[in-house]
């Protein structure tokens, strides 16, 4: 808690050139770059980082081929483009995945016409990926056995990409990105709102964890809460020209379904694209897609039914998926952003995750509305682009801001991995060896690692029963992560809440063991706390599904 309770102290301390409230991959990634490029930011999260729809996604990163159908090219052109930068520039975390679509008798389209439609979004993207292909019926099922094509009529295979951990460590990693910058961040501070006083902006904060409340003053004030932006600006007396409508989506997490590493699509009984996405040793079904009044969703069972009965049409698996098979859920909602003189009566099917960044020059003030994990690096430069214009010096204009570490070293992080023979100490259940993984999660961080291992080898055993966690990583998340509450390792530092059985979490005599290295004294209260709340019910609470 020690890195906590740091940068706490720090925000009273100065004036900051910005400060952000919403740790979600719009705040996360805004951080980043101002810090980056030499900034001073600080920002706020009322729970935990990416603790909303930024952990609900499909953790896939992909160019917005949906919105082909709407001929919406230029967008489709921007997120291609962003894509390829994502997985350019983080090779190891963002990487290329098949997406195979069967097409039933009867839907809207054929699909040799929805081929030659992949083939045009190939193109928009700079063929950057492998090229598609046309399937037919008995070409899907040589392919992926459990798809049922008894209706089918013919499918196509093209590329997207996915992200090899989750979504919420991919975000987390942004905010860990502006505090090596310099930058400060602190979770579970809640903005009360601001005010503007002699230039600046005055606001109010309250630390959840105990209730005290600490002021912060900065020159520009960006508003990155994600769902609750427009509430957070009725705080701050805002009058913006977009507001958000929201659509909430659900996710079913089962045993593995195929050993194959693509992404079943298919048109879900509504008409909406509908995955089966591989995530380790476990498979991730959904998505529904329904609108609703306010952020605050759960999974309900007419949700489930939706999605299982949509899955057990599709495949042919040895008996039918039945909520007994369900490991965990994710639920939340797509903040959609809506001209607020217009829009939201329009069919959210039909609405686009593109980002809008509002802005109020006058009062050096900028709400982001929208958005999504692939666009993530253009909201991060769009954000430093805005805060300049607002008259906030950018020393480091030209500094990349973002990406993994250079290849070198990469490569004095893998020589040194195979002098100590570290893959031979992988798990045998393991799913990749231990230097892959290590180094993908943690980059420069996990030289740091390897010589804790050099120094007491037991630091290399997986500490968690039915995880890939290592003591070492436990470690490195006390010291550096943040992780103020339990689930904020299990969920979001990690996705061992997703894969694993509740009860196997709970019996797991490891556990105790991470929490004693987390919390120090506090470890007893904290896993107290974390059991008190049914796993099956936390999980619903605040996917996008894109």
């Amino acid at each position: 808690m020690q890195l906590r309770s740091s940068n706490i102290n720090k925000l009273t301390g100065e004036v900051f050139d910005v400060l952000i409230v919403g740790g979600g991959i719009n705040g996360a990634a805004a951080a980043a770059a101002l810090a980056g490029k030499g900034a001073r930011v600080a920002l706020v999260e009322r729970g935990d980082f990416a603790g909303s729809t930024s952990m609900h996604s499909s953790n896939l990163v992909w160019g917005g081929i949906k919105y082909m159908e709407s001929r919406d090219f230029a967008l489709v052109r921007k997120l291609c483009k962003s894509r390829n930068h994502l997985i350019k520039s983080y090779p190891s975390t963002v990487q290329e995945i098949r997406f195979l679509t069967t097409i039933s008798r009867g839907f809207r389209y054929h699909p040799r016409y929805l081929w030659a439609g992949s083939w045009l979004y190939w193109l928009i993207g700079n063929g950057f990926t492998r090229i598609p292909r046309f399937l037919t019926p008995s070409a899907i099922k040589q392919g992926e056995s459990i798809v049922d094509v008894e209706e089918a009529i013919g499918g196509f295979e093209y590329s997207d990409a996915y992200l090899h951990d989750n979504d919420a460590r991919f975000v987390f990693n942004f905010v860990r990105g502006a505090l090596n910058y310099g930058g400060v961040a602190v979770n579970y501070v809640e903005s009360l709102g601001g005010k503007r006083e002699d230039g600046l902006w005055v606001t109010q904060l309250r630390d959840v964890m105990d209730g005290r409340t600490l002021e912060v003053r900065s020159r520009v004030m960006i508003n990155a809460a994600g769902p609750w932006v427009d509430k957070h600006n009725a705080l701050t007396g805002q009058q913006t020209d977009y507001h958000h409508v929201y659509s909430k989506g659900i996710h079913l997490i089962v045993p593995r379904l195929t050993d194959s590493q693509r992404v079943l699509a298919f048109f879900a009984d509504d008409g909406r694209l509908f995955f089966v996405i591989p995530m380790g040793p476990r498979t991730c079904i959904g998505t529904t897609d329904t609108r609703v009044e306010k952020p605050e969703v759960g999974v309900t069972g007419e949700d489930i039914r939706f999605v299982l009965d949509n899955i057990n049409k599709r495949l042919t698996l040895d008996r039918p998926l039945t909520t007994d098979d369900i490991i965990s859920t994710r639920c939340g909602v797509r903040p959609l952003a809506v001209r607020a003189n217009g829009g939201g009566d329009r069919d959210f099917l039909q609405l686009s995750r593109k980002h809008a960044i509002d802005i109020n020059s006058e009062e050096a003030h900028l709400s982001i509305f929208g958005g999504k994990l692939t666009d993530c690096l253009n909201v991060g430069d769009e954000v430093v682009e805005a805060v300049r214009d607002m008259g906030v010096t950018i020393p480091h204009p030209g500094y990349r801001w973002y990406g993994e570490p250079p290849a070198e070293v990469r490569q004095e992080f893998m020589h040194q991995a195979a002098l100590m023979g570290l893959d031979a100490m992988t798990a045998p259940e393991a799913s990749e060896p231990l230097s892959t993984r290590l180094w993908r999660r943690y980059g420069t961080h996990a030289l740091e690692m390897l010589e804790e291992i050099r120094e007491d080898p037991r630091q290399a055993e997986v500490l968690i029963e039915g995880t890939e966690y290592l003591r070492c990583e436990l470690r490195h998340a006390q010291r550096r992560e943040m992780v103020t509450r339990l689930e904020d390792f299990l969920r979001r530092r990690s996705k061992i809440a997703l894969v694993v059985h509740e009860s196997a979490i709970r019996d797991s005599p490891g556990l105790r063991e991470a929490c004693a290295i987390l919390f120090g004294d506090q470890a007893e209260a904290r896993f107290e706390e974390y059991f008190a709340v049914s796993r099956g019910e936390e999980a619903v609470l605040p996917t996008t599904g894109e």
